[in-house]
């Protein structure tokens, strides 16, 4: 039985099961150990979309409150729609398989962020604190790179030089807490790197 919900035993895992045995394999495909679907490029491409939308919002002439407002609603309406989807069962929010429910609920969030900071930013113009934020997003493209191909050798290279338990110091349950915390500081440090250099990478 494919329950919506479950991770591996959903409609788009059994699509998979279907789909990607159509090819040569050494192996029949069973399940994604990470619970990933091929399916799951609509409902993130979707996401996508709602980025491209609301950094349209942004660029609009119009008057700032405006774009707030817009940004504000645009996240309730999605937020609403996401919690319909889940309540009434039609489609679960989960994360994990990314569902059309999940888009819609996240989609809202980050509308709403984006018309807090939008407003904090850019009309009250408190922005010297957002400055640690500033070198990630003038680099998105680079820290998204690093994130693929260098968090296991920048986590190596802390057991290497500072011990293997370097990240159980406040116990197993912090291990994966402080690993993402040395990540973070070392992928800062080198985009502000970049920052103060001037190098920034664009598509």
């Amino acid at each position: 039985v494919e329950e919506p919900a479950v991770k591996n035993t959903n409609l788009a895992a059994a699509f998979d099961r279907w789909f990607l045995n159509l090819f040569p394999r050494e192996s029949v495909f069973v399940y994604n150990g990470g619970g990933y679907q091929t399916l799951s490029f609509i409902p993130t491409l979707a996401t996508m979309i709602l980025g491209l939308i609301a950094g349209q919002v942004l660029r609009r002439e119009s008057a700032p409150r405006d774009k707030v407002r817009w940004l504000a609603l645009g996240g309730a309406a999605l937020l609403l729609g996401g919690l319909l989807l889940h309540g009434l069962g039609l489609c679960p929010i989960v994360k994990r398989i990314w569902t059309p429910a999940w888009t819609l609920f996240s989609g809202g969030l980050c509308f709403w962020i984006l018309a807090g900071l939008y407003q904090i930013i850019d009309v009250w113009g408190y922005s010297k604190w957002a400055f640690p934020l500033l070198i990630f997003g003038m680099n998105a493209i680079a820290l998204y790179w690093m994130h693929w191909t260098l968090n296991g050798f920048i986590l190596d290279s802390f057991r290497i030089h500072l011990g293997q338990e370097i990240f159980l110091l406040l116990g197993e349950p912090f291990e994966t807490l402080l690993g993402g915390i040395a990540i973070l500081a070392v992928n800062w440090g080198v985009l502000f790197w970049m920052y103060r250099n001037k190098v920034f990478v664009r598509i």
